[in-house]
């Protein structure tokens, strides 16, 4: 299963600012464990909001809206894609790149082809 780990941006991120030495240490040592373990997919950072756009299409309309966006929290930071057995590993990654990062990641199942199989275990419940 792959999971993909969510850090948000933050108002330093949003400022064009690169984190401290420290952080950038810390998360780079967690990246570096996920590789040697053999689950790292990729990681990979985003860019500050100001750079980017919304794109939304209605009724064949399109509309872009430049960023940066106001909702800090609600934006994302960066992004990892692990492959493991479970999700508890998967929250055990995170877990790490939390501590890594001092701040709360989010964790969210990838979805997979065989996930559309009405028998999936996604279905039930």
């Amino acid at each position: 299963m792959r999971y993909m780990i969510i850090n948000k941006a933050d108002a330093d991120s949003e400022a064009g600012k690169f984190p401290s030495d420290e952080v950038a240490a810390a998360v780079g040592q967690a990246v570096e464990e996920m590789s040697k373990a053999g689950v790292l997919l990729f990681a990979e950072g985003v860019h500050r909001s100001a750079l980017g756009a919304r794109v939304k299409v209605e009724a064949g309309k399109r509309t872009v809206t430049d960023g940066p966006f106001a909702e800090t929290k609600e934006l994302i930071g960066g992004v990892i894609v692990v492959e493991v057995r479970t999700r508890d590993e998967a929250v055990e990654w995170a877990a790490r790149l939390a501590e890594a990062l001092g701040s709360e990641v989010e964790v969210r199942r990838v979805v997979e082809e065989a996930d559309f199989d009405p028998d999936s275990d996604l279905y039930k419940n």
